[in-house]
């Protein structure tokens, strides 16, 4: 018997009705705001992911080389195609340019619940500007979506590499011991970190002023130990001003800074934001973005770009903690023949009823009318309708209501208006 691979699952029709709602839920969003829905290739050049995030990501992907000898890999995420994308082809339309995309992403990953090898991602970018009401938006989108598939616990918090850096400098932190402080800063280990940064000559005073900026949501405090640096200033007063638009504009007041979000990524820089679904615990991140900069990495023409990606996999799990209801879907019409001589003209009904909109099926195993009714209540059919000779000899059918159990003879003329009316 053969077995999906580790890590990978299949979707019977139930999932993929969630799936599908999700999906379609989000895409209304996203073209609410503006964006517009672009795909890329689900292989890509090697070369394109080990520029972005260096050899050691082959340990993290699938990778080949083709028939023609050319080192190709399966995306493991979408961002960097979607610039390569720009840079070759979109960089002379009308900015800014807003895009947003789904699509199948692959990772050599310890498959875990959240965490799969493959995996459905949501993102968008937009490129060409970084003012403050760009980066409101951006967030604000980003909040919405999830708020408007259903979601009722969240968490936004956002922060400022670039007064973050600041904040490195003025202590005196190396650029060496700066990569081994991100990833104790990112996994909230602050007792680790005293004891690095001590360890590598910070002042204490500077390990405990460092600690506290780290966990503190208070802009003043932020603002009183950058105060000497006029461009750490004009970002925090940035921020603010994208922190002002999104509780006064875009009535987002669930949000706090959080300058621990570092994202662990050298061509992040500005503005960085997550949202989380605390009571999923370890894997309870389901959004992360903020600005950055690829394009002139990937050969384009320097410009302000910044996005957001969103765990698909997540946001559904995160629903189904929350035990949110999903729309159950119904089946309009479901047609029995009494016999097999009825099967023409029950297919001739079933598709004029198709044709006018409606979802329709009829038995297709010619099962008794008991056996039929049981799988058309299975199928949540709102209605069934049975044809049989007496019927049709009076050009009318037998009009069955599922919730309440109410049958009426009807005119096959008036079956539409009828079937319309409900």
């Amino acid at each position: 018997m053969y077995q999906v691979p580790r890590g990978t699952r299949d979707f019977p029709p139930d999932e993929m009705k969630k799936r599908r709602y999700v999906e379609e839920n989000m895409k209304s969003t996203f073209n609410s705001f503006g964006y517009a829905e672009i795909q890329t290739p689900t292989f890509e050049t090697l070369e394109l992911f080990t520029a972005k995030s260096g050899n050691s990501i082959k340990d993290e992907i699938y990778d080949f080389t083709d028939k023609g000898n050319r080192e190709l890999a399966l995306r493991p995420e979408l961002t960097a195609p979607v610039i390569r994308f720009y840079v070759e082809k979109l960089q002379m339309e009308p900015k800014p340019l807003k895009l947003y995309y789904f699509g199948n992403c692959f990772r050599y990953d310890r498959p875990q619940k959240g965490r799969y090898r493959e995996f459905q991602q949501a993102g968008c970018e937009i490129i060409g500007t970084d003012t403050p009401e760009a980066h409101a938006e951006l967030v604000a989108l980003a909040y919405n979506i999830l708020e408007n598939v259903g979601l009722k616990k969240i968490e936004l918090n956002i922060g400022n590499l670039n007064i973050l850096n600041y904040i490195f400098k003025k202590i005196g932190l190396s650029e060496d011991v700066k990569k081994e402080v991100l990833p104790l800063i990112d996994k909230l280990l602050f007792d680790d970190l005293s004891s690095l940064l001590s360890d590598n000559g910070i002042k204490k005073d500077d390990v405990t002023k460092l600690i506290e900026l780290l966990q503190t949501s208070d802009s003043s405090k932020i603002k009183d130990f950058i105060k000497e640096d006029a461009n750490a200033l004009e970002e925090l007063s940035n921020l603010e001003q994208i922190l002002y638009l999104l509780k006064k504009s875009f009535n987002i007041d669930n949000f706090q800074i959080k300058m621990s979000i570092v994202r662990s990524l050298d061509y992040y820089k500005g503005i960085v934001f997550e949202i989380d679904a605390p009571f999923l615990g370890a894997e309870k991140q389901l959004c992360g973005g903020g600005s950055y900069d690829l394009v002139k990495l990937f050969g384009g023409r320097e410009t302000p770009t910044s996005g957001f990606a969103i765990g698909f996999d997540r946001t559904i799990i995160a629903l189904e903690s929350e035990k949110y209801e999903f729309p159950i879907t119904k089946t309009d019409v479901y047609i029995i023949p009494v016999n097999s001589d009825m099967i023409e003209n029950v297919i001739e009904i079933a598709q004029k009823l198709r044709k006018e909109g409606h979802k329709v099926e009829f038995d297709l195993s010619r099962r008794g009318i008991g056996k039929s009714l049981k799988y058309a209540n299975s199928k949540n059919s709102q209605y069934v309708i049975i044809i049989g000779p007496e019927e049709l000899e009076k050009d009318s059918v037998t009009l069955r209501d599922m919730n309440t159990g109410k049958q009426q003879l009807i005119k096959i003329s008036e079956l539409s208006s009828k079937l319309k009316n409900h």
